[in-house]
């Protein structure tokens, strides 16, 4: 686990939500795990801002560009979790321990159209495998137990963002 990790252990992170034409949101099978859908996340690097990061990570892991998005909003604070201990990795060298992540949620409307979704272009090692349109609130209850609480808080903050978009 590489990026920034702040003085109490966790690690600074993006989180994102692309919500398609229907207000469906972006679903990703990470690579290897038949069981594992998330959003699209990524760790800041040093120096970069959260916006920095989010499109670093959105080209990355969705093969998405700037021009494919419009940014609908971000979340008001860091939303925090804390990682299982069976999944907290020993520190090496210098490198305090990750105890979990602190993320800045944004929540995208997807411009390009779906073809613009491209899991290779944007790496070597892709983070995903598949991907599929999901209903808004289908995260919460699917993703791994000890990331819902951040999923809950941040749809819940940017839901009302989709809808304004909706009537626009």
């Amino acid at each position: 686990m590489t990026g920034i990790i702040d003085e109490q252990g966790f690690r600074l992170n993006v989180g994102i939500i692309i919500a398609g034409p229907d207000d469906r949101v972006f679903w990703g099978r990470r690579v290897g795990n038949r069981d594992a859908w998330q959003f699209p996340q990524g760790g800041l690097d040093e120096g970069e801002s959260a916006e920095e990061a989010l499109f670093r990570e959105l080209h990355e892991e969705v093969g998405l560009v700037p021009d494919h998005v419009r940014v609908l909003g971000v979340t008001d604070r860091w939303l925090t979790y804390r990682l299982p201990r069976r999944f907290m990795r020993k520190p090496r060298g210098n490198h305090r321990q990750c105890i979990g992540q602190r993320q800045k949620w944004f929540l995208l409307r997807l411009e390009g159209g779906e073809s613009a979704i491209d899991l290779e272009r944007g790496s070597d090692q892709p983070e995903f495998d598949t991907w599929r349109w999901v209903h808004y609130w289908y995260p919460v209850r699917r993703v791994v137990h000890f990331k819902r609480g951040v999923y809950a808080r941040a749809l819940r903050e940017l839901a009302p963002l989709l809808r304004e978009d909706f009537h626009a």
